[in-house]
């Protein structure tokens, strides 16, 4: 049984966008199951009622949300599927539209707010630092350079996005996550092959990986949560990685290991960018994301190696 997280020591008034993801739900529940009155920002609220067994306040436009409600903490999590569909001129607005469209529209609302909340965490992702080159073994920390690509232009400003919360007050922190793995979001596509003994190293499966199991990322969103930030409003990012990032090639091999299958199946890269075209730099090119500023800030991971996290996923969630 996966223990409760603890989400500040008194309940609060809390707005999660993003509800019904992978992220979101768990997320959701554990806010719930820890007394905090929750407010779901979705465009679906009967799926919503639902799936929060009408636990939580649904609401599908924030100019439903009154100036006069009190919200003490924003939780961030709205963005569309980034893996999947093409990414035409129309697919990177959408995109663009879900994350930063989103992250202004919280903004207003809390401009417009009669009582401003005291925390706004808000997602992003280590596509923020771009492609990292083979030769470079560098880990990238929070103050390392952006490139001129689209997954890091989005990124860049779905962050900036955020950042005015600050200037009413707000305590802002820009959460860049890494691949998350748990019984949704991409680890059971990627599995798929090797359950199926097809699996193998994308490319020339060098490229670096930096993850983080979802029980983890739960917890260190509440570790920023239980953060003292005193009276003053700032920004601050952390990265949301395991310690240990592995190469591609891998976390096949560590898959295979903990499935019982081989991995002998590479897939070339040129079949991979003519079926995803420039999305496949999500799945060819990598990053060495360090948590190290995470750490310091008192967080432990509990799953820091990849074959416990696998282990874990698969045979506790039966994923595979």
């Amino acid at each position: 049984m996966t223990p409760s997280i603890p989400f500040g020591a008194t309940p609060e008034h809390v707005l999660v966008t993003g509800a019904t993801g992978f992220i979101g739900k768990l997320l959701v529940h554990a806010l719930v199951e820890h007394g905090h009155h929750v407010i779901v920002l979705t465009r679906n609220r009967d799926k919503a009622a639902r799936q929060f067994d009408k636990a939580v306040t649904s609401i599908e436009d924030l100019n439903d949300l009154p100036t006069t409600q009190h919200i003490d903490v924003i939780i961030n999590l709205a963005g569309a599927r980034i893996l999947g569909w093409r990414w035409t001129a129309a697919r990177k607005q959408v995109l663009r539209q879900s994350r930063i469209g989103t992250t202004q529209n919280i903004v207003n609302w809390i401009a417009r707010a009669d009582h401003k909340p005291r925390l706004f965490l808000s997602a992003s992702a280590i596509g923020y630092y771009g492609v990292q080159a083979r030769k470079d073994t560098a880990a990238l920390i929070e103050d390392s350079e952006p490139q001129a690509i689209f997954m890091s232009r989005l990124c860049q400003e779905w962050e900036m996005a955020a950042h005015p919360a600050a200037q009413h007050g707000v305590k802002v922190m820009c959460m860049r996550f890494g691949l998350v793995l748990g019984d949704e979001g991409a680890l059971p596509m990627m599995l798929l092959p090797i359950r199926l003994g097809l699996g193998g190293r994308l490319g020339d499966g060098k490229q670096s990986l930096s993850w983080i199991h979802i029980h983890d990322l739960l917890r260190a969103i509440a570790h920023l949560w239980n953060i003292p930030h005193g009276g003053q409003a700032e920004i601050d990012t952390y990265n949301f990685t395991a310690p240990q990032y592995v190469t591609q090639e891998v976390f096949s091999q560590t898959a295979a290991k903990v499935l019982h299958r081989p991995c002998i199946f590479p897939t070339p890269a040129i079949s991979m960018k003519l079926l995803l075209g420039e999305q496949a730099d999500l799945l060819l090119e990598g990053q060495r994301v360090s948590a190290a500023k995470l750490q310091a800030s008192g967080f432990e991971f509990s799953f820091p190696d990849l074959q416990s996290a696998l282990e874990n996923i698969i045979h506790k969630n039966h994923i595979g």
